[in-house]
């Protein structure tokens, strides 16, 4: 568990400490006191008595009310903050945060006097190679993601032109400032060195996001700017501004740590916690601070032993790399989905679901008309089987981005024909995964993969192993795990034949007959078991072979069989473009493809189809796995309604809890199926 003695405590299940407060956001800011519970802390109101604590929100305003009764009681103070990787927006927007500074000796932006960060900065060895390789990995994908302490920025926005000095506002009056030995005036001298010591480069004063939304004003205004100055106020990302620039100045803004992480010597005038430890220049030092730090330490202590993080899918304290895992997930879908979108060509019963994974910033609008869909001006989603060569058209010339939208690889516990909502779902720009016959932005992540950085790999290898452990796939059905004839097994899966990715992907074979005689003419003492599709099975889509076929070509017909048990009882798998290769591939089996599905060409799978030449990148399946089952599609969560990380879908999958279908469900789906072949509108 991370950090503190609290949470170990608490972890250990023993008896909590009271914890006094005299601040009303300890009672109304739920996550607050959840994480306090988890860390050991039971809030409470009233007088401290003996052995209890008085807690306090860091240096507030209200924060005196506290210490005045902390002092009357002779109760030591529990000082409580954000960490420094809070949310996707800011707290006075209503965004809760991942985690917690619980600070028994002061708090980390008081250089007053030592705070258990600080403690912990000069007498903790911090030279375990595990903790600073964790460390570095984490610094590394901080940065690659994009992720600050508030995230809603824009990376796509440009920062200007590199080659500035880069000047870092703050908002009034903030406690850091305040209580980094700091005022107004300091702001004005770092100004002034900045000018003076750089006088022939731009000065870049960068405004808080706070003053941004109009919270809080800054220390800088239009008035501090003049021919060589500029305020910048756009949601510019920090690494970008970072990356341009030749020189940071700063007071006390945690942004000066994110200028060490990457890889700064930040110009400091206040007395920050990363100040006074050889990673800064410091007008105005610490002295009681005289060891010399790597960055590597400095970010050990500060991101992963200080903070008390918390993982709000399963309810529980975490380590940092959670923590990243799930701000990235809950930012991707911010940036992503705060223009709001139109959506086209979604079915009925998928726009509920829809709603609730696109439009929590903004609310869908649905539209199915291209020429109204593009007039509403928004990013156009349309389900990827649906988009036409007019809503291409409209939409290019209303220059809006359209996004093509599919179900991910771990979609649910049960079938999209049975009105089952998905748990994850892809977007692509490009193309759609399923359609050879253009690029997709799939294919541009798998070529991509192959420059995976350790930690990356990490995760995929420990996804894929956690996947064939649980034995979980795309629709998670199970099934019977009937014996097998012996022999040399080779497993091949039917598939819907309207499908897209057959439409798209096949050309000589393009039925499940085709291919149970192709596998058996090029492997005529094999023992080939057949396994339908199950929505095939379930009478809701096209695809059943005819008897006479299937008397000549397969050994046994597994209906309603385990799909992954019948995976790991063969030794190879032949598939036109069914997901089922790509999960044999997961589970280290060979894969022929008659088709070329987006795990074909790549140098993994036996390709008797049709694979783009471009597709000309060598990745291991670590890597393959990575880009689909991580980078290409988005998490929902239907516990928490939340956007999730990979990890989160795989826990509910395999552990519960998901929403149940009802008996309108399935009555629905049979209508469907009556209806599959007369109407159109109810065909993917």
């Amino acid at each position: 568990m991370t950090g503190t003695p609290d949470t170990e405590t608490a972890a250990a299940g023993e008896t909590s400490r009271r914890l006094y407060v005299y601040n009303g956001g300890f009672l109304t800011n739920g996550r607050v006191r959840r994480i306090l519970a988890l860390a050991g802390w039971r809030v409470s109101l009233g007088a401290p008595g003996e052995g209890d604590w008085v807690g306090v929100w860091g240096r507030s305003p209200t924060s005196p009310r506290g210490e005045a009764m902390a002092e009357r009681r002779s109760a030591p103070v529990l000082r409580v903050e954000d960490a420094l990787l809070r949310s996707v927006k800011l707290g006075r927007d209503g965004d809760a945060p991942l985690g917690l500074a619980l600070d028994k000796s002061g708090i980390y932006f008081d250089s007053s006097a030592p705070s258990d960060l600080e403690t912990m900065l000069a007498k903790e060895a911090l030279d375990d190679t595990a903790l600073l390789d964790r460390a570095r990995h984490a610094m590394a994908r901080i940065k690659r993601l994009n992720l600050s302490k508030y995230n809603s920025f824009d990376p796509a926005l440009d920062p200007p032109a590199p080659g500035y000095v880069l000047v870092i506002d703050q908002t009034e009056g903030d406690a850091s400032v305040t209580h980094g030995n700091a005022g107004p005036g300091t702001f004005r001298e770092m100004l002034a060195y900045a000018q003076i010591e750089h006088p022939g480069l731009r000065i870049v004063i960068k405004g808080h996001p706070e003053t941004r939304a109009g919270h809080r004003p800054g220390y800088f205004g239009p008035e501090h700017c003049d021919e060589r100055t500029q305020l910048l106020t756009d949601p510019v990302s920090p690494w970008a501004l970072l990356e341009g620039a030749v020189a940071v100045y700063t007071v006390t803004s945690g942004m000066g740590f994110e200028a060490i992480i990457a890889g700064h010597k930040p110009r400091v005038f206040g007395q920050p916690f990363y100040g006074g430890w050889g990673l800064t220049a410091d007008e105005n030092p610490v002295p009681r601070r005289e060891r010399r730090l790597t960055r590597a330490q400095l970010f050990a202590a500060a991101m992963i032993r200080y903070p008390t993080w918390y993982d709000p899918y399963q309810d529980r304290l975490c380590e940092l790399e959670e923590v990243i895992d799930i701000l990235e997930a809950q930012t991707r879908t911010y940036r992503s989905d705060r223009q709001g979108f139109t959506a086209t060509g979604m079915r009925l019963w998928k726009r509920g679901p829809l709603q609730r994974v696109f439009g929590a910033e903004i609310p869908l609008l649905f539209q199915d008309d291209p020429v109204k869909a593009a007039a509403l001006g928004r990013p156009v989603l349309a389900w990827a089987g649906k988009v036409t060569e007019a809503l291409e058209a409209e939409t290019a010339k209303a220059n809006l981005p359209l996004l093509r939208v599919e179900d991910g690889f771990l979609r649910s516990r049960g079938l999209g024909a049975n009105l089952i909502p998905p748990l994850s779902l892809c977007t692509d720009d490009l193309g759609i995964y399923y359609d050879p016959q253009r690029p997709s932005r799939l294919e541009r992540l798998i070529t991509a993969s192959t420059q995976l950085p350790q930690d990356a790999r990490h995760r995929a290898e420990a996804l894929i192993a956690r996947l064939c452990a649980a034995g979980l796939s795309k629709y998670n059905l199970g099934g019977a795990a009937p014996d097998l004839p012996e022999g040399h097994r080779i497993l091949v899966p039917g598939q819907v034949e309207d499908d897209a990715s057959i439409r798209c992907g096949c050309s000589a074979v393009a039925s499940n007959a085709a291919l149970l005689q192709a596998a058996r003419a090029a492997n005529p003492d094999a023992v080939i078991l057949y396994k339908p599709h199950p929505d095939v099975e379930a009478g809701l889509r096209d695809g059943a072979v005819p008897e006479e076929v299937l008397q000549k070509t397969a050994d046994a017909v597994l209906h309603h069989a385990d799909p992954l048990h019948l995976i790991e009882a063969c030794d190879e798998v032949w598939t036109m473009t069914s997901l089922l290769g790509f999960e044999a591939l997961l589970r280290g089996k060979p894969v022929t493809c008659l088709g070329a599905p987006f795990y074909a060409g790549w140098g993994l799978t036996r390709d008797l189809g049709d694979p783009p030449a471009r597709r000309s990148a060598r990745p291991d399946i670590t890597a393959l796995a990575h880009a689909a089952l991580i980078d290409y599609p988005r998490y929902f969560d239907p516990v928490t309604n939340l956007p999730c990380p990979v990890e989160v879908v795989v826990d509910r999958l395999e552990n519960g809890p998901l929403p149940k279908p009802g008996p309108m469900n399935r009555t629905v789906a049979k209508l469907q199926g009556w209806l599959a072949g007369f109407a159109p509108l109810w065909r993917r």
